[in-house]
């Protein structure tokens, strides 16, 4: 088709590049993974200071002949918010790179990481059946994912150990943060009850946060029949109040 004048040629490039943030934006999330791969949220913060590119290129565990790719990673990762640049010294007008709130979020040490969620999120196990969506529309699955695998997430997890602890270890630290709000801004919710029924949940770690801030309260976990050992297992060092389990099993 001809090319429009003026404003209808405007609205035509805001057009395509709506299309093209769309087509490309999981460069933002593979781009994110690779910077967690390379533990570069840690090696910043342990040096302690803003870091130029120089320095983390050259503490990073990588091929050196493929140094400018770091840049462009940087770049990325600024856009989006993980990372910022700030002056090394008040002295000096060089700058590096330094964390933000979200990227703190991706220490490996931190109580609140989101490592294991991003890792397992990102992983091609569950990426894949994106790919599948539309067969999905058109077969008897429930989900994509059974599209692809022929058998539900948790069924596939459980013949897994791999995906099944890196899946529990990814819900449990999120929970963490979950569980700290929860807890201190939403106590008055819990107060009065006698009794709590934590559907899939998983590790336990939400219940055993609950269950030590109000040891009186009868706590019920339902879960997978694959969390079962990790349950129990996290909940050895629980002395307070009482709890009481339901496994399920899904194929």
């Amino acid at each position: 088709m001809p090319l429009p004048d003026g404003e209808q040629s405007s609205e035509l490039l805001r057009a395509q590049s709506h299309v093209w943030n769309h087509m490309f934006n999981f460069i933002n999330s593979m781009s994110l993974k690779c910077a967690i791969q390379l533990g570069i949220p840690d090696i910043i913060l342990k040096h302690g200071k803003p870091m130029t590119l120089l320095e983390l290129v050259d503490t990073l565990p990588i091929n050196k002949a493929k140094a400018h790719g770091v840049y462009r990673l940087m770049r990325i990762l600024i856009h989006s918010g993980f990372f910022i640049e700030e002056k090394i010294s008040e002295n000096e007008e060089k700058k590096g790179y330094w964390l933000t709130s979200a990227s703190r979020l991706l220490l490996k040490e931190e109580t609140f990481s989101l490592v294991p969620l991003l890792l397992v999120v990102s992983d091609p196990i569950l990426t894949e059946p994106w790919h599948y969506i539309a067969e999905w529309f058109k077969d008897d699955h429930p989900t994509p994912f059974s599209t692809l695998h022929g058998r539900s997430f948790w069924g596939y997890a459980g013949h897994d150990p791999k995906l099944n602890h890196l899946f529990n270890n990814a819900m449990a630290n999120d929970s963490r943060l979950i569980t700290s709000v929860v807890i201190r801004d939403c106590k008055h919710v819990f107060e009065g009850l006698n009794s709590m029924v934590d559907v899939a949940g998983g590790t336990g770690t939400m219940t055993k946060a609950v269950a030590e801030m109000f040891p009186n309260l009868k706590c019920t976990v339902t879960l997978e029949e694959t969390c079962l050992s990790l349950f129990l297992k996290q909940m050895q060092s629980y002395s307070s109040g009482y709890y009481t389990t339901g496994a399920t099993k899904s194929v």
